[in-house]
């Protein structure tokens, strides 16, 4: 079981975070999402899609780089609300979305780059970091399973 316990300012907003209590095999963890390695990475990939996404043709404006753009900003959204959760049924429901939005994300990358509208050296450092993530969302997914 985890408690949620208010946090001071990390962000610059009053009371923004909190932290959590994750029993991660038998390890009881006391942590800030914002200090985690997998939110901070999703951050980073989040921050490089919208970066990259004004490249995409002008037409895909209101298409295919908001559906990135959104897929992209789900992932640390639903990971840092995932961590936050008392219960390991709403835990694994939040890391389970964030999960699916990676792969969405993915998906729709892979689709920009076999049609040309973005180039696979600019998609090196984003394709690494959702392999990394989704290998972390994984590892806590399974945490979340197990009493």
């Amino acid at each position: 079981m985890s408690e949620d316990v208010a946090d001071e300012d990390m962000s610059g907003f009053p009371n923004a975070g909190v932290r959590a209590i994750w029993d991660l095999g038998g390890k009881e963890v006391v942590v800030h999402y914002q200090e985690t390695v997998i939110w901070n990475k999703a951050i980073r990939l989040a921050e490089l899609v919208c970066l990259l996404s004004v490249e995409l043709p002008t037409e895909e404006r209101f298409g295919m780089r908001s559906q990135l753009t959104r897929a992209a900003i789900s992932v640390p959204s639903n990971t840092a609300e995932g961590w936050t959760r008392e219960s390991k049924r709403e835990r694994r429901q939040f890391l389970s979305i964030a999960h699916g939005s990676l792969a969405e994300l993915h998906t729709q990358l892979l689709i920009c780059e076999r049609t040309g509208w973005l180039r696979t050296a600019d998609l090196t450092e984003i394709k690494s970091l959702i392999d990394q993530t989704s290998r972390m969302l994984t590892v806590l997914r399974r945490a979340a399973r197990h009493p």
